[in-house]
């Protein structure tokens, strides 16, 4: 295995025997197999990919594709079938439900999962206050992780794995319980550890895997079926859901997926002019509208053109952070389309969402009818937030009916893309204009006092 692979597969199989009734397994074991009572159920069949050192890895797939179980013989938990599995370094693996002896206490499975790593006693007592801490379960710390809730486990097996030398962490579905404060401690320790460590995470929110992951492995029925960057693989594993959810069977599909080129207007930002002069200016570069990109939708109706434009009208190809711009989309009906919805949503190149809006707030007790043939136009005016540095890809979308229950008509993925040059942004999705920043330095009555 090359010293930068921490992780290999290769033709990994995982089988389990399902047995129809108790007694045939008994039966099975006391013919020593020549009566077979069993049949074979392939939860991971052949699967092969490398992980490197450094890399921070998703795992994607419905309910009961093989994720859990690929993750457990990763970690060492199962054994496979047949197969090449090869791991370099010291794992630590954060699974609900696994991991922890649950007749142990919280402290008894943080120093038993500080031995299992290689820690000494004296190596885990050193540590065993701040664990405690992080955790924050209180007297809990004492009784046995069977009566702990999802929440206090997930806590327990953070805090532990905040504090082992590990250089290879798994993370498998944990990040959806918990509270919110939890829950961001949680997220800094992952982004503290990825600058150091290889991280395999295993997480139903795409959002939490296009944030953090740089490449990602769909598995679905125990196979691979898609591996690749991270937005890629999570675009067409989307697609494909929704798809399969569709009991209309009326969605279709089409296109092609693009490659990322490099009221009253509101008050502007009074930074306005000091930022375009100097070298924090946030530079935006748009493209044209790809009319042949990936799509989905019933088509119904479809989306004819979209672009941003400077106030005047005009199609904006350069302009700034801060400015005032409207968003147009033009859409066609096929047929008559009862209330229908136009929006968009501009996405970072993690596919996270950086800001997104629709017609249907403001129209929705309106009861529009567009008839068959007739063109809509939806205009959304607003300030362009300052962003980051990067690319960038506005999705726009028609649809009918409401937020709640709506059809599909036709939504074209990264329809538009636009790269941010620079910028003076260096944290959070995007920077919001200001009307005003004030500052001042005055003593308060009574405050006074003296040496």
């Amino acid at each position: 295995m090359s010293s930068d692979v921490v992780i290999r597969l290769q033709d990994i199989t995982k089988v389990y025997r399902i047995y129809a009734r108790p007694k045939d397994r008994l039966i099975q074991m006391v013919t020593f197999g020549r009566v077979r009572r069993f049949r074979e159920y392939p939860a991971i069949h052949g699967v092969s990919f490398e992980v490197f050192r450094g890399e921070t890895v998703g795992i994607i797939g419905r309910n009961g594709s093989g994720k859990s179980t690929l993750l457990q013989m990763i970690a060492g938990g199962l054994h496979p079938t047949s197969g090449i599995l090869e791991q370099k370094g010291k794992l630590f693996a954060l699974q609900l439900g696994t991991g922890f002896d649950p007749e142990f206490t919280g402290r008894e499975n943080a120093y038993l999962g500080a031995a299992i790593i290689g820690m000494s006693k004296s190596e885990a007592d050193a540590t065993m206050d701040s664990i405690l801490e992080f955790a924050g379960i209180g007297d809990f710390i004492d009784q046995p992780v069977k009566t702990y809730s999802s929440g206090m486990y997930a806590r327990l097996a953070f805090a532990v794995a905040a504090h082992l030398p590990t250089d290879i962490l798994i993370v498998d579905e944990v990040l959806a319980v918990g509270d919110l404060a939890f829950s961001q401690k949680c997220m800094r320790f992952i982004r503290e550890f990825k600058s150091r460590g290889t991280l395999l995470l295993c997480a139903h929110d795409l959002g939490s895997v296009m944030a953090l992951c740089s490449r990602v492995v769909w598995i679905d029925g125990g196979k691979v079926r898609m591996i690749g960057p991270t937005k890629e693989v999570c675009d067409e594993y989307r697609r494909a859901i929704e798809l399969e959810g569709d009991s209309t069977a009326e969605l279709k599909f089409g296109g092609r997926r693009g490659e990322r080129p490099p009221e009253s207007p509101p008050p502007t930002d009074h930074r306005s002019e000091l930022l375009r002069s100097s070298s924090l200016a946030n530079e935006i570069q748009v493209f044209d509208f790809d009319d042949d990109a990936a799509w989905i939708g019933a088509r119904s109706g479809s989306i004819v053109s979209a672009g941003l434009k400077n106030t005047a009208g005009s199609p904006a190809v350069n302009l700034s952070g801060g400015e005032n711009v409207v968003f147009e989309i033009k859409a066609r009906a096929h047929v008559d389309l009862e209330s229908p919805i136009l929006g968009f949503s501009v996405r970072d190149r993690h596919g996270q969402v950086v800001f997104a809006d629709n017609t249907f707030l403001t129209y929705r007790h309106d009861g529009i009818l567009t008839r068959g043939g007739e063109t809509i136009i939806a205009r959304f005016m607003f300030q362009m937030p300052y962003l980051p540095t990067g690319d960038y890809g506005i999705t726009v979308a028609l649809a009918t009916g409401n937020q709640a229950v709506h059809t599909k008509q036709h939504r074209v993925d990264d329809a538009i893309f636009f790269n941010v040059v620079s910028s003076h942004v260096a944290k959070g999705l995007v920077g919001i204009p200001m009307q005003s920043i004030t500052m001042e330095t005055f003593v308060e009555r009574g405050q006074e006092f003296s040496a």
